[in-house]
């Protein structure tokens, strides 16, 4: 008999046909946890089960309670949640839900940091309806504000001045959430780790550059490249530094993407999150003998030994499309020509015709994404770069849409 695993993943999600391929590949039998309106049945033919991934979760996942499956997986820090607290009440090995909901909520990580000795900077956090004057007056700068449970760089602002951070304030507030958190901006170069926790032992399977500045005022992530060019040592305590986060949070069982800073002091976590990298990043990873990131998570889950996954000889890289300007998508020309470029394997432009699109601070989505792979980092990048040159994006702002 195939082995049965359950898959959270929210129905806007890119990795969801991801993960479905790599289960066939390997003959499991997946079944999906989506938010889609249980009022509908099974509308796709799918077979997804419908759960909920905001306040009525739990109450969404009593219906889950008396099946079995093998394993479970998440595709999101919301569906992430989720799954750890099916695990628990089904006694399948994940990450503990208490370790889950840590992630996602980037105050109570940083206390966890903090009180494992993880290099920290100062913070506080804040109500949304809160003074923001007076929140400013009492801040240090620069700073950066950010809400609790986002990612993808999502509302996070730097504030050099009062004035700024009264700006960020409200922006931010805007967006919808209830707290935010107020740290120390910290300087330097980011990175981000890629891993799975197995019993409680954290393994690396990649180190990712991220060589544009991240420097603010928005912290928009756009090129991840492979294998890391810094020295040994950085490399090292990056790896180390994440391995100790995971166990302050307490993952256990499963994936985990971090995003860390380096600098002369050493390396600062940012943000660890118990589930794969997002989108279709993930197809920059390939392991030897030619195995996904996705077909070693869904083996990991259901207990297979993956302690030995290397990745693949060469370098790889993607390009998450960053939106220009806010708008309505319209049209792409030069995909062709970014195709030629050397170095190129795939240009995949995510973003549909008529799509209203937002960009960062408030967005949360891509144009699309651009994967290479060289003999070299710098030689993937350099070939990302130039792809990205030659796509021209037709954006219609609001007042150009109704125009007679």
């Amino acid at each position: 008999m195939p082995k049965r695993l359950l898959l959270f993943a929210a129905t806007t999600g890119y990795q969801i046909r991801e993960f479905a391929d790599a289960a066939r590949r390997l003959g499991l039998e997946l079944t999906l946890a989506t938010d889609h309106c249980d009022r509908m049945g099974d509308a796709w033919g799918d077979g997804a089960l419908a759960v909920k991934f905001d306040h009525r979760m739990m109450g969404s996942l009593d219906a889950l309670r008396g099946l079995e499956f093998d394993g479970v997986a998440a595709v999101g820090d919301r569906p992430a949640v989720a799954a750890a607290a099916t695990a628990e009440m089904l006694g399948i090995p994940f990450h503990p839900a208490a370790a889950a909901r840590a992630c996602h909520d980037k105050y109570l990580a940083r206390q966890l940091y903090q009180a494992a000795g993880l290099r920290t900077p100062w913070f506080w956090r804040a109500a949304l309806d809160d003074d923001a004057a007076a929140l400013a007056r009492r801040a240090e700068y620069p700073c950066v504000l950010k809400p609790l449970g986002l990612s993808g760089s999502r509302g996070v602002i730097r504030a050099n001045n009062e004035a700024e951070f009264a700006a960020a304030f409200r922006r931010i507030a805007k967006i919808g959430e209830r707290h935010l958190q107020v740290e120390r901006y910290i300087p330097g170069r980011e990175f981000a780790v890629e891993g799975l926790v197995t019993a409680g032992r954290f393994q690396a399977l990649a180190i990712f550059d991220k060589p544009d500045p991240l420097e603010g005022p928005f912290f928009e992530e756009s090129i991840y490249v492979m294998p890391s060019r810094e020295s040994p040592e950085t490399r090292r305590e990056l790896v180390e530094t994440a391995a100790r986060a995971a166990r302050a949070l307490g993952l256990r069982h499963g994936p985990m993407h971090a995003e860390l800073r380096h600098n002369r002091e050493g390396a600062w976590m940012l943000e660890m999150h118990a589930r794969p990298i997002g989108g279709l990043c993930a197809r920059t990873l390939r392991f030897e003998g030619g195995g996904s990131l996705e077909e070693l998570i869904l083996r990991h889950a259901v207990g297979e030994d993956v302690s030995g996954a290397r990745p693949a000889s060469g370098a790889s890289g993607v390009m998450m499309i960053p939106i220009p300007k806010g708008g309505i998508y319209e049209s792409v020309e030069g995909t062709e020509r970014a195709e030629a470029v050397e170095g190129i394997e795939d240009v995949i432009i995510t973003a549909a015709p008529g799509q209203r699109l937002l960009p960062l601070p408030e967005g949360a989505t891509y144009l699309g994404f651009l994967f290479a792979r060289g003999d070299s980092p710098a030689a993937v990048e350099e070939s990302l770069r130039r792809s990205h040159a030659e796509l021209r994006f037709h954006i219609a702002t609001a007042l150009e849409t109704f125009r007679p």
